[in-house]
């Protein structure tokens, strides 16, 4: 879940790790180039904070971040793209947090004029869900304690992926079984209208992932996955069994994904979800075949389509064979 404090946005995922992000300001014109601005930091009594910034730039570059026209550190970046970790890290995240005006300058060029509003009840919600407040590890809500006063970083959840499957590509689906296909999913129409048919791939010797077109606009194609199995001809179907239900329809019992997208290597199931065509908010997810259902992974989401492409991640797991 994120939540949004004015100019900035902020989400953690289940092992604590937070990430602040700040947006676009709701009124005036937005830059020609637009920065990202993200603050992260991992959960743990022993876990530094990270500053890092992307931008529409090529070659290499050094950036000064001021504060109230004080400068607070320095980075080199390349093609836009810069990470800032350790105490400097730190003390500009805290120096963000207090101060009015952040300009990030190369040498005399102001290259971008990040706001500065919300970011301090960001930080202060970080400090918050990761155990933080009231220990000196805190980067808003300090106090007395020290470090080992601060939780743990939850364990990550480990996913066991079911064994790659071995054997030739699935037969193409005969006529019949596109007609009882798209009566199964109530796509027929949809699926006459598609510019490719059915993707198939197979997930074991007995069963086969279908990716069922049924429906697109303007940037989002949306699929329903189908487990099919039985006889070449005469293969039965039933819907793709997942751990969090993806979906944004009114079945709740039709799983559906949007912009589907398969890696046979790793058995892994993407989707991604732009909320407008310039993709700056939106979900996406991942997910890892265990035998039985698809198990998610991956999952992340920007709430907010101000002009921020750093999407948050609020779920994060590890296949494992």
């Amino acid at each position: 879940m994120l939540e949004t404090y004015k100019d900035w946005t902020v989400g953690c995922d289940n092992r604590n790790h937070c990430e602040a992000v700040a947006l676009q300001p709701e009124t005036g014109e937005w830059p020609e180039t637009p920065a990202t601005v993200v603050i992260s930091r991992d959960a743990g009594p022993d876990a530094g904070t990270e500053v890092s910034i992307s931008r529409d730039a090529k070659g290499r570059s050094e950036l000064g971040f001021f504060i109230d026209g004080h400068k607070v550190a320095g980075v080199t970046a390349t093609n836009g793209e810069a990470v800032l970790r350790g105490p400097q890290a730190s003390a500009l995240a805290i120096a963000m947090a207090h101060g009015a005006v952040m300009e990030i300058r190369s040498g005399a060029k102001v290259l971008a004029r990040p706001s500065l509003s919300g970011s301090a009840a960001a930080l202060r919600y970080i400090d918050a869900r990761q155990g933080r407040a009231g220990t000196s590890t805190a980067l808003i809500a300090t106090g007395p304690l020290g470090p080992v006063a601060v939780r743990a970083a939850p364990a990550t959840p480990a996913i066991r992926r079911a064994p790659l499957p071995e054997g030739p590509a699935p037969s193409a689906l005969w006529r019949d079984e596109l007609t009882a296909l798209g009566k199964f999913t109530g796509c027929a129409e949809e699926m006459r209208d598609a510019s490719e048919p059915p993707e198939l791939h197979r997930l074991s010797k007995t069963e086969t992932l279908i990716l069922v077109p049924c429906g697109s606009g303007a940037y989002n194609a949306t699929s329903i996955p189908v487990i099919a199995t039985g006889p070449i001809g005469r293969r039965a179907f039933r819907y793709a069994a997942f751990d969090y239900q993806p979906g944004w329809g009114e079945d709740k019992a039709r799983p559906d994904l949007v912009n589907a997208g398969w890696t046979p290597a790793t058995l892994r199931l993407d989707s991604f979800a732009k909320g407008r065509g310039i993709g700056d908010c939106g979900t996406s997810a991942a997910y890892v075949w265990d035998g039985t259902r698809f198990r998610l992974i991956e999952q992340a989401a920007m709430g907010e389509c101000r002009g921020a492409w750093h999407w948050i991640t609020t779920w994060t797991a590890v296949a494992v064979e």
